[in-house]
């Protein structure tokens, strides 16, 4: 079981973004070395007024909602997420098959879904994605 959450958890970066696995808790991205300092500093400053430290990546961001002063942090952030969705699909032979697909939303997209309708997508978050040239010109 615990190799499946090291899975996701990594950090990863290209020229435009910073990509951070969902089953980091922000505690442990404080912890590891190799965590982007601004991220951290940001973490520090702002999405810890709201937000528990033991919180993963994914929990959080599945439950937020526009109301959250962490929430608010993201968007200035340009946060991307990166999400599977259950779907069915039709085989050739007109079956009905489920799986999931991967797709990248916005997360003011996310946060204005309710609950119900999370669940009801089958929602698995995956990935947080940052600008870097908005985490360059946020102020800590």
């Amino acid at each position: 079981m615990e190799y499946q959450d090291n899975d996701y958890k990594y950090f990863m970066q290209d020229t435009g973004s910073l990509y951070f696995g969902a089953r980091y808790s922000y505690q442990e991205i404080m912890q590891d070395v190799n965590a982007n300092f601004k991220f951290k500093s940001v973490i520090e400053h702002y999405i810890a007024k709201d937000t528990d430290m033991s919180t993963t990546l994914e929990s959080h961001l599945y439950y937020m909602t526009p109301e959250q002063f962490s929430y608010r942090t993201y968007e200035q952030l340009k946060a991307k997420v990166k999400i599977s969705v259950l779907e069915e699909k039709k085989s050739l032979f007109g079956k009905t098959k489920t799986g999931y697909r991967t797709k990248v939303v916005h997360l003011n997209e996310l946060a204005g879904w309710n609950l119900a309708r999370k669940k009801k997508m089958g929602i698995v978050i995956q990935e947080l994605i940052i600008s870097k040239l908005a985490l360059m010109t946020f102020s800590v």
